[in-house]
């Protein structure tokens, strides 16, 4: 009996054994990022509070937190180009994922706010180490069952795990009163998405591929204006650690009530990241346009608001996340060839990381500063340039 073939919600036809085949791979994907976010975001969700337990000023925090981006951003254009020359995606991928068992432990012995950066920083190495090479082989699933709707489906699995890591972290918080012991635990689901990454090696069908030449063609004129909008989005977006830091400072929330809170914003954002891709695949980036607007509203609130606004502030940050994580690399997958995304992936990340550490640097300057009204008017007019910037590349997208 011969395959039927389908069209895929992206518009290309693929057989009904490469559907399931993608679906299996892209699942087995999100496990692998399922509990390496349980991990990341577990430390992230008391990175701000450690490190101001740590004597660490906001300007401080800003700055390990945009210089690990900016870092782990740098090295995906980098290994983004490696492994479009060596097709070494698996080998890249472990490399990556296996930094996370090493250096997330090892926050619990770091006895100043150096040390922790220089470990933040580490972690976020292994990120950028990873981050191309795995998009690839994700787009290459996804490009089977459309675009939007397999990276959306990856981010929610993603965001699972970034839901239960804080949960675990409150609870460790909450038990001991102290941040250092509760990064100790989190070496278990570091080592769980080493063992699911493996599955996902065996389980990919297109593992044994017939290596394709190089291509020389250059990238198309509209991916360079696209990761620019991009670039301007993460400009504008505060970082949670900084949020989380106001929240300490002011004492909006008793500690273990911060990571509870970074916690529902990771289910927030599982939640519209598969929405928003479902709508991606429909509307293109008017979709995203909509959440850079939600998140927008998270700096007027989280900043100058009291402590219901602050909840309100992560729901909207949670919403422009979940919108970015749906839709950034599925427009890159439109319009870049399988043979050039690790580069596209690894521009997209290197100037997406730059335009963070930039925008929490000055965020971090004007908090320290007091000028939390100059804060808000630098991140929101930021968000809303890139959601016109997105709507106007609508018609140029849906052409390439």
């Amino acid at each position: 009996m011969t395959e039927t073939a389908a069209p895929a919600n992206n518009g290309t036809t693929t057989s009904s054994a490469d559907r399931k085949s993608a679906i299996r791979v892209i699942i087995c994907f999100g496990i692998v990022s399922f509990f390496a976010d349980m991990t990341y975001e577990g430390a992230h969700s008391i990175l701000g509070p450690f490190l101001e337990g740590l004597n660490a000023s906001a300007f401080q925090v800003g700055f390990v937190a945009g210089l690990g981006e900016m870092l782990a951003a740098s090295l995906r254009f980098f290994s983004g180009r490696w492994v479009d020359r060596t097709r070494a995606y698996w080998t890249v991928a472990f490399i990556g994922y296996g930094m996370n068992l090493i250096v997330v432990p090892a926050l619990a012995f770091a006895g100043n706010w150096q040390a922790a950066a220089l470990l933040v920083v580490a972690e976020r190495t292994g990120k950028g180490i990873r981050g191309p090479a795995r998009d690839v082989l994700l787009s290459e699933a996804t490009q089977h069952v459309g675009h939007g709707w397999g990276f959306g489906l990856h981010a929610a699995m993603d965001q699972a795990g970034a839901l239960i890591g804080p949960l675990i972290m409150a609870a460790s918080v909450a038990r001991s009163h102290q941040f250092n012991s509760a990064f100790l635990v989190l070496a278990i689901p570091a080592l769980g998405a080493l063992i699911a990454l493996g599955a996902a090696r065996a389980l990919d069908p297109w593992h044994a591929r017939v290596a394709k030449p190089v291509s020389t063609a250059a990238l198309p004129s509209v991916f360079w204006i696209y990761i620019v909008a991009a670039g301007v989005i993460a400009l504008g977006f505060v970082d949670f650690p900084l949020l989380a830091y106001h929240f300490q400072k002011t004492k909006l929330f008793e500690p273990p009530m911060i990571p509870l809170l970074f916690a529902m914003a990771m289910g927030i954002n599982g939640i519209v990241a598969l929405v928003f891709g479902r709508l991606f695949d429909r509307f293109g980036l008017t979709v995203l346009a909509v959440g850079l607007a939600a998140s927008a509203l998270a700096l007027p609130l989280g900043f100058l608001g009291g402590q219901m606004a602050a909840i309100a502030a992560v729901v909207f940050w949670a919403v422009g996340m979940g919108a970015q994580d749906a839709t950034l690399r599925a427009g890159i997958s439109q319009v870049v060839s399988m043979n050039k995304r690790g580069s596209a992936f690894g521009a997209f990340n290197a100037l997406y990381g730059i335009m963070w550490f930039v925008g929490s640097l000055v965020m971090g300057k004007l908090y320290d500063a007091n000028l939390l009204v100059a804060l808000v008017g630098f991140g929101a007019i930021a968000q809303l340039v890139a959601a016109v910037m997105f709507l106007r590349l609508r018609g140029p997208l849906a052409r390439a």
